[in-house]
């Protein structure tokens, strides 16, 4: 009886670290959070889109996409034509007929069309053009921001994984070793075949739990893999033990940097802008408008009747257009308060965000705070829970407390540890927060 009971025992351990032998054995590379981040930032497929799109805006910005510069043209053409006729002289009253008469023409010429005022429209163009180039830049920040906070969050969730997962192991190691006393007090008769079964039942759900663990910490690794463009496979383990706080935070120099470099913020302002601009592009319809147009031709005509054979004319042309739209049906001043209209909302939206982000950083403070003395208390709470399971296993020992009490403290340990590992997490992730509202989220790259 004992041989069986010993022997199924150590099957069942021997279960449990074959599963967990993919995390033991090939997770042997170390990554931290700054490597983390550089891997991502240089393969991270929305990025690279992100950075893509704002080249294309950069590009844009060039004084012939304003339409600052002329257009010249080059065109050329042959064409034959072939026809006939009747002629009637009134001096002679004869009919003469003229047929299969062909003309070929072909023809070659330069042209030149330039705009030279439209109103201010070219100006507002280019300025607009500049603005767009910094939206694209700002929404390149914002991509950024947004993936060093999404990573840095998953990595310290993977740090919390990896701890939990220690804390499993030492609870299984707790109830290994309970079930180790409690097998060698049944041979002995001290203690019912309850006791025993009651025992392998704990042993069981805490292995349970760890076998569990396994799959969450793979698939916070999956995640992470994934953020920084490499392959989802990668085996790796975090370099950081354990989750470090940053306590040095001021409410006021903070929420002094959220109101200057929201990008957000910073994104609403600049649609004010552009619809500003839209609405000068709108009013430079109300001023007369000058085109230049010049060319050089040549033309090449081949006859077949009549009194010449060939000719061939060239030269150059230029002329001048001024011009004014005096009514269009009221449509100017129908766009232009519209998009006054528009301007306006564009300000309503500016302040909307700007109190959406203050209400933001007032509940984002107030966590951040709260977990922190939570924390605090969480450390505390762990450190009465080990000296209560230390206490309880002594006496458990020498047969003073029974195996359901020393249960309770056990789970009262582990609780405490995890308890712990929530509030040290939550307060990491208000920390990102108000770095990331704050436009301060890129010192985690340094």
């Amino acid at each position: 009886m004992k041989i069986q009971i010993m022997y199924r025992t150590i099957c069942k351990i021997c279960v449990l670290c074959c599963l967990l032998a993919p995390t033991i054995v090939f997770s042997q590379e170390m990554m931290d959070l700054q490597e983390c981040l550089r891997t991502g930032l240089e393969n991270n497929y929305e990025l690279q889109i992100t950075r893509n799109e704002a080249l294309i805006a950069d590009n844009n910005v060039t004084p012939g996409n304003a339409g600052f510069l002329p257009e010249v043209t080059l065109d050329g053409g042959y064409s034959l034509r072939s026809s006939n006729s009747d002629r009637f002289p009134a001096e002679t009253g004869e009919t003469e007929q003229i047929r299969n008469s062909t003309t070929g023409t072909a023809d070659v010429g330069v042209n030149l069309n330039w705009s030279l005022f439209e109103g201010f429209r070219v100006q507002t163009n280019y300025q607009r053009l500049k603005e767009l180039r910094r939206v694209g830049e700002l929404n390149s920040r914002l991509a950024v921001e947004n993936f060093v906070a999404n990573l840095t969050a998953e990595y310290y969730n993977y740090v919390q994984q990896q701890l939990r997962m220690g804390n499993l192991r030492y609870a299984v190691a707790l109830s290994r070793e309970r079930l180790r006393i409690v097998e060698a007090r049944y041979q002995v008769g001290s203690l019912s075949r309850l006791d025993l079964q009651q025992a392998k039942v704990d042993f069981n759900a805490d292995s349970s739990l760890l076998i569990q663990q396994v799959e969450i910490l793979n698939r916070s690794r999956i995640q992470l893999n994934e953020l920084m463009g490499v392959d989802v496979e990668r085996q790796f383990l975090a370099e950081d033990t354990t989750i470090q706080l940053n306590k040095s935070l001021q409410k006021e120099h903070l929420f002094k940097q959220t109101m200057e470099q929201n990008t957000l913020l910073l994104l609403s302002k600049r649609n004010l802008t552009l619809s500003e601009l839209e609405l000068r592009n709108l009013r430079s319809r109300n001023y007369p408008y000058l085109r230049l147009n010049t060319g050089y031709g040549f033309t090449h005509f081949n006859y077949n009747t009549g009194n010449l054979d060939r000719q061939r004319t060239w030269g150059p042309s230029a002329g001048v257009t001024l011009g004014l739209t005096i009514f269009d049906g009221f449509n100017r001043r129908r766009e232009q308060k519209n998009q006054q209209i528009t301007i306006r909302n564009r300000e309503l939206e500016v302040e909307r965000d700007r109190l959406a982000i203050e209400s933001d950083f007032a509940n984002m403070w107030m966590a951040y705070v709260n977990n922190i003395e939570l924390t605090g208390l969480e450390v505390e709470s762990l450190e009465n829970a080990e000296i209560n399971y230390e206490t309880a296993m002594e006496r458990y020992r020498i047969g003073d407390l029974s195996g359901l009490e020393l249960r309770e403290a056990q789970n009262s340990l582990l609780e405490a540890g995890q308890r712990l590992l929530t509030a040290q997490y939550n307060t990491k992730l208000y920390e990102i927060s108000l770095l990331q509202i704050s436009g301060r989220i890129t010192e985690f790259i340094q």
